[in-house]
């Protein structure tokens, strides 16, 4: 075996850590963090060679982008030779030759990419927990007061099912749960009263997206299949996402605005 194939040969007999795709995944989430870590505090020849490293990258990226713009590069090739004469009035003409680019994963990427932050809403107000908790005393004891209220309006699926009270230590009212909401479409301009199919992300907290919380600014999936969107491929679109515009604890409602 060679020396350098330890590490495979390892893997193909006892396989890898149980949670090693978990561990990848983070390495990768924190890969960002960990540039910009170095950006800032590196200093002297290191500094100097990252610089240099991150600028080659950029570099190619913006080449390889350039070169996804056009999807189709035509062109004046010149003419295959035939066997056959041509007569006089194609003598003249130019064959024009299409080359297709060399993919559009990279610029669906990008775009992707650019999409997470190309939203209605940019910014939003910070939420503070005494505002978005209640604190509910439970039990006999004056001090025990572990469990909390939520006080904003929350979306929770179609087969949610409570915990145990004693085991229940966030509560989310029932008269504060929302299923649907009013998503206006930017480009054709209309109302439609879809329903909630999850809520992606919270711009206040990871937690509050996990608990479903729906404030001003938070990204939801909405069931558009009613509008009859379909892809370039000819699929019915299913899902798609939206930003909420307004304060639903205050009006009662869920108004969003469709990501297109």
């Amino acid at each position: 075996m060679p020396q350098n194939e330890y590490i495979e040969e390892h893997i193909k007999k006892y396989g890898r850590r149980l949670d090693y795709e978990e561990r990848t995944r983070k390495r990768e989430a924190r890969e960002g963090h960990r540039i910009a870590k170095n950006a800032q505090k590196l200093t002297g020849f290191r500094a100097k060679m990252f610089a240099k490293k991150r600028y080659a990258e950029k570099a190619e990226m913006r080449k390889k982008i350039k070169q996804h713009e056009q999807s189709k590069v035509k062109g004046s090739g010149e003419p295959a030779p035939s066997s056959e004469a041509l007569p006089a009035y194609l003598l003249d003409r130019q064959q024009p030759n299409s080359a297709k680019a060399l993919s559009t994963s990279i610029k669906q990427k990008r775009l992707e990419k650019a999409d997470k932050f190309s939203v209605p809403l940019p910014k939003v107000r910070g939420i503070s927990e005494d505002e978005m908790f209640k604190a509910l005393k439970s039990g006999k004891r004056e001090n025990k007061s572990w469990k909390r209220m939520i006080t904003k309006p929350t979306f929770v699926g179609e087969g949610f099912t409570r915990r145990p009270v004693k085991m229940e230590r966030i509560i989310r009212p029932s008269a504060l749960r929302q299923k649907k909401a009013n998503v206006t479409h930017p480009e054709l301009g209309v109302t439609v009263n879809l329903p909630i199919l999850s809520v992606k992300k919270n711009p206040q907290s990871p937690m509050y997206t996990q608990l479903g919380v729906l404030t001003r600014g938070t990204i939801i999936e909405v069931n558009v299949s009613e509008l009859g969107l379909v892809t370039a491929g000819g699929k019915v679109v299913w899902g798609k996402y939206a930003q909420i515009t307004n304060e639903p604890d205050r009006d009662g409602t869920v108004n969003a605005v469709l990501l297109v």
